[in-house]
């Protein structure tokens, strides 16, 4: 089969300001400062270019890391895609991460493999889940997703297995059994954190792990392990799979499932099973409290945008004893950042996904999310992390007795106001987030942050104003006589010292 469109030197990959660019165009140009797409493909390049990185330059120990430099690391990634050029071809005798012995699995067309378009006897409701025609570019993005982002149910081809007496791929009943859901998405679909640098290249840097890292953080028995295109695995069970469970690289592309490009469509059916974060492993964006009795991850929610919890990512700041939520992406790059950089952004981002009877859809309320923080690598440290952690408690707070404000003036009307308290809610929060990186700025325990804190906190509670009034009017006499009783008095609030 004729090799072509080869990942390394054909445009595929969304840069912000930049268009579709080459592997090798992000390891040359330093000036692109972010990926684009949508969320869920910006975690999966982020984890491909990762991975990469990793399998080029993974660093020794901290102090090698620090030698080695965006610019360093950046000059190994083109050697080593040079190396293994041949290993990047979407199309030909070794097709990038896909399996060709999976031709004989049912062949569906790529619209089945995107959440937001309709196919099948699916209604269409507006244009943009019309199914339309791939180019190549997008053909190699839709694959990378299904890597880590495949959703569960009956798309999957289940009924042909490559590793002999391999019995995941069946139900209890021996029949061929519907997909699970990719190790990136879980049950309703995890919430992604990474570092951003000011540009592309040092992103990478900043969250690239060593070999001393992997060691302490007894995540992986593999350590690092050996990227999947250098050898791909020959079945579900197989000793290169197993090995793949068990390492970093087996995280960063998971290979959930076993893919084979045709002009028609896309064969597909599982491929290698991981185990999930309530058995101990995941992925090292994702952030887990494993202090409870049963482990609690953060999901992708579109009613609590991810910038809402940064205090919980942040959690290891404080010395109090309770571990958490552990995101080591975050940990691992915040124990290192000083040095690095001044400056750098926390990125969250994902996909939020519902279930029915093991089928995975978007659908209601489920959509993607994403939202970055600017942090100050000077600033970071237990005082910083008590002052926004009490702001945002505030804050909490505030939402808190706008929802009930709401509830209880429908509630003398003997009207069911639950509804419109939950909207009034989402509006405060839409309304706080254009001020919160403001607030972020100002969390240093200083007499002139302590000024713009207060300034802030009158912000927060006009918007709770504002959300109450637009929800509650007061046109009548009625209206007017509940909504002076349950307007919102912020007097505790507003005095409190910032």
């Amino acid at each position: 089969m004729e090799n072509r469109f080869n990942l390394i030197d054909e445009p595929w990959i969304p840069v912000t300001d930049q268009g579709k660019v080459s592997l090798r165009q992000i390891f040359t140009e330093p000036e692109y400062r972010s990926l684009g797409g949508n969320p869920v493909q910006k975690i999966a390049l982020l984890k491909l270019l990762l991975a990469i990185a990793q399998a080029a330059a993974t660093p020794k120990d901290e102090q090698e890391w620090q030698a080695l430099g965006a610019q360093g690391l950046a000059k190994r990634c083109l050697a080593y895609l040079d190396k293994w050029y041949d290993h990047f071809y979407l199309y030909g005798d070794k097709p990038f991460l896909q399996m060709p012995a999976i031709a004989t699995a049912r062949a569906l067309s790529y619209g089945a493999f995107v959440p937001e378009v309709s196919t099948g006897n699916t209604t269409v409701l507006n244009h943009s889940q019309v199914e339309r025609e791939l180019s190549e570019a997008d053909k190699a993005l839709l694959l990378l997703t299904q890597m880590g982002f495949a959703l569960s149910g009956k798309k999957t081809d289940n009924s042909v297995v490559l590793s002999e007496d391999y019995a995941g791929k069946k139900n209890n009943k021996g029949k061929p059994s519907s997909g699970k859901a990719g190790p990136s998405v879980g049950h309703m679909g995890f919430l992604h954190t990474f570092l951003l640098g000011v540009n592309l290249q040092t992103s990478l840097w900043l969250n690239l792990f060593s070999k001393q890292k992997l060691t302490q953080m007894k995540l992986y028995p593999e350590g690092m392990g050996q990227a999947p295109w250098e050898e791909m695995p020959v079945g579900e069970g197989c000793a290169r799979a197993k090995q793949l469970k068990q390492s970093l690289m087996g995280r960063l592309i998971p290979l959930c499932r076993f893919c084979l490009l045709t002009p028609e469509g896309m064969h597909y059916s599982e491929g290698i099973a991981h185990a999930g974060y309530k058995e101990g492993m995941l992925d090292t964006s994702m952030a887990v409290n494993y202090s409870l009795k049963d482990p609690k991850a953060l999901w992708a929610d579109p009613e609590k945008r991810p910038w809402r919890e940064l205090t919980s990512l942040l959690s290891f700041f404080e010395q109090s004893g309770s571990q958490g939520f552990h995101c080591w992406q975050v940990h691992n790059g915040l124990d290192r950042i000083r040095e690095a950089v001044d400056y750098f952004t926390i990125w969250s981002g994902g996909l939020r996904v519902s279930s029915n009877a093991g089928e995975q859809y978007v659908s209601g309320n489920n959509d993607s999310v994403e939202s970055q923080v600017g942090l100050e690598s000077a600033v970071l440290g237990e005082g910083f992390y008590v002052q926004l952690k009490q702001e945002m408690e505030a804050l909490e707070s505030l939402a808190k007795n706008l929802y009930g404000r709401v509830i209880g003036y429908f509630k003398d009307q003997k009207l069911d106001g639950a509804k419109l308290a939950a909207q009034a809610t989402q509006l405060f929060w839409q309304l706080c987030e254009r001020d919160f990186q403001t607030l972020v700025d100002n969390c240093e325990p200083l007499e002139e942050t302590n000024k713009v804190r207060q300034q802030l906190r009158r912000k927060f509670s006009n918007y709770q104003q504002q959300a109450y009034d637009f929800y509650c009017p007061k046109g009548t006499a009625r209206q007017l006589d509940y909504w002076v009783q349950h307007r919102p008095n912020n007097f505790k609030y507003l005095a409190q010292e910032a």
